[in-house]
């Protein structure tokens, strides 16, 4: 699914944000990222859905060379990737149905399939009554599951989730939680960038720890190692 070996990835002004970092991550897994800001986790997402190349070494995504990839394969790779932002990242002015139905239009799905598979995704999501609702008129854990549907409309092999519980109160972050184990049981590799300390010590899964840009810590059923 993911392989990493040796990355590096130094940047223009010479940080460098990953330094030899080597990592193999399986089908159906749920990996926690976890580290302090600075530390190289918005990279190492970044680098798996080709945001950014690394400056060395082999990443390899659902068996595609991401290092070697040409520009014009990228949005290829990308429609097996969902990712959901920790400040949601919707279309302000379409309604709910209309920004994940987006998703599918890129990809040229027909208006059938697209009708059929949105209202499956808000189902999903437990958002099928507020279909014509725009974003302003949600909450923001409501907001949130609209970027989740839009998310997983493509059927993505694997989900990125950065802080995608940020920005809410605790309750609805649990409800969140709650629809990514959903996703992850249906067979989504899911990796989760996350500063939740209460959320990572409590459903156990494996934590993989950045500091300075190495990974100090991988560890199955983990804790979050760090003070909140």
């Amino acid at each position: 699914m993911i392989e990493m070996v040796d990355v590096k990835k130094t940047y223009p002004n010479g940080v460098i944000a990953l330094n030899g970092v080597s990592i193999k991550i399986e089908p159906g897994e749920f990996v926690y990222l976890v580290g302090q800001s600075g530390a190289g986790k918005s990279t190492f997402i970044k680098l798996i859905f080709r945001e950014e190349v690394a400056t060395s070494g082999e990443i390899r995504v659902n068996g595609k060379d991401l290092v070697k990839m040409k520009w014009r394969e990228v949005p290829m790779l990308r429609r097996e990737i969902g990712v959901v932002y920790q400040d949601f990242k919707l279309l302000p002015k379409l309604t709910v149905y209309e920004n994940v139905a987006f998703a599918l239009e890129v990809v040229e799905e027909s208006p059938r399939q697209i009708r059929s598979r949105v209202m499956d995704v808000l189902e999903q999501v437990g958002l099928k009554n507020k279909a014509r609702f725009i974003p302003d008129e949600l909450s923001g854990g409501e907001q949130q599951r609209v970027a989740i549907a839009r998310a997983i409309a493509n059927y993505p092999k694997l989900l990125i989730a950065d802080e995608p519980t940020g920005n809410l109160d605790p309750e609805t972050s649990w409800e969140i939680m709650r629809i990514l184990e959903e996703i992850n049981a249906s067979g989504t590799t899911i990796i989760m960038a996350t500063h939740s300390k209460e959320i990572v010590n409590t459903i156990r899964r494996r934590v993989i720890a950045v500091e300075d840009g190495l990974i100090v810590r991988d560890q199955y059923r983990g804790d979050y190692g760090y003070e909140a």
